[in-house]
């Protein structure tokens, strides 16, 4: 499965990064794949190791703000490995092709 989740402190006043670099740290340091970027991280495991890394990464919040906003969004399928990078590299597969449109076969 991959996981894309964020973790916000409240209660903490404006500057929320110190906080949100530790919850990074402890996804890094899962040692599953994963990637940050402005607005998420998205880490790819099992459900239950992607899901003990997500509580973690909370707690690391919690360890300095009252109160933390969580927002998860995740794919899940089954049996399949290393998505985290396959549908990136699809993507950029297509780009490079310079395929523009996607077009349905019933549409003309």
């Amino acid at each position: 499965m991959i996981i894309a989740f964020s973790v916000t402190p409240h209660g903490t006043g404006v500057d929320v990064g110190r906080a949100v670099a530790e919850a990074v740290r402890v996804v890094r340091a899962s040692g599953l794949p994963n990637h940050t970027d402005a607005m998420f991280t998205t880490v790819e495991g099992e459900w239950d190791e992607v899901m003990a890394v997500v509580k973690q990464a909370t707690d690391a919040i919690l360890a300095v703000a009252p109160r933390c906003s969580l927002v998860l969004k995740g794919d899940i399928r089954p049996g399949v490995t290393d998505a985290i990078s396959a549908k990136v590299e699809k993507v950029e597969r297509y780009l490079a092709e310079g395929w523009q449109r996607f077009r349905p076969a019933h549409c003309p």
